[in-house]
């Protein structure tokens, strides 16, 4: 008897977690959403406003505004800030010290080394990622009214499975919303990448679990073992 409330508190997690989760599956560098609307999203580079001339300051805000008119569709800006971490920068010097045969350049890297690791400890070190979340919805929300929205903010996730030519055709018309979207930064100067399945993965798991995320790494999905 100790044991079922645990098992009872483990299953409220579960049930929560499925509950509050909107995201359906994962599959083909596309995220299904459990109302069946598509996302797919680009990785964006970013430039240096402030380095530029006052010319090509206004050719990139000009090329901007054009990009922001010409789309019809809703997109979202995500701006992640994340503590850098460094470990497989520091493990790759040292492996490299280890096979360095010169004597002066292997003290060298151990002076490297030693220089990263004070940096680091002196104050923590983020980096910023920029993407652009796309989405593709093939049925209009606007015929749903008060009561049927609220309905499924409370009942348990009905996720969506889509197979076939039915989500080949969505992924179509997505595809195409990218290919705009990243034609029209280009012209901003604006390098786009879309994020693959294993890429979305990492990206929704370090968004959901920030802290968990920078101890307990993902394994790569080809490494992945599913039972049934």
């Amino acid at each position: 008897m100790a044991d079922k409330p645990n098992q009872l508190a483990r299953g409220k997690i579960s049930v929560s977690t499925q509950q509050y989760l909107d995201i359906a599956e994962i599959k083909d560098d596309v995220v299904v959403m459990r109302d069946g609307t598509l996302r797919a999203v680009l990785l964006v580079s970013s430039i240096n406003f402030a380095l530029k001339s006052e010319e090509e300051q206004e050719a990139i805000v000009s090329s901007y505004v054009g990009f922001l008119n010409n789309i019809n569709f809703p997109v979202q800006i995500v701006i992640q800030s994340r503590k850098l971490n460094i470990e497989a920068y520091l493990a790759e010097l040292k492996q490299k010290e280890k096979e360095q045969l010169n004597e002066l350049l292997k003290i060298q890297t151990q002076e490297y080394i030693q220089y990263i690791q004070e940096l680091v400890s002196l104050g923590d070190i983020m980096s910023k990622s920029f993407y652009l979340v796309v989405p593709y919805n093939p049925l209009s929300d606007k015929h749903k009214g008060f009561f049927s929205s609220v309905n499924e903010v409370f009942k348990p996730a009905t996720l969506v499975r889509m197979k076939g030519k039915r989500f080949d055709r969505y992924k179509v018309e997505l595809m195409r919303r990218l290919e705009s979207i990243a034609s029209g930064l280009a012209s901003a100067g604006l390098k786009t990448v879309q994020l693959d399945t294993q890429g979305l993965i990492e990206l929704y798991y370090n968004t959901y679990n920030p802290v968990t995320s920078e101890n307990e790494k993902l394994t790569a999905m080809k490494n992945l073992q599913i039972t049934e």
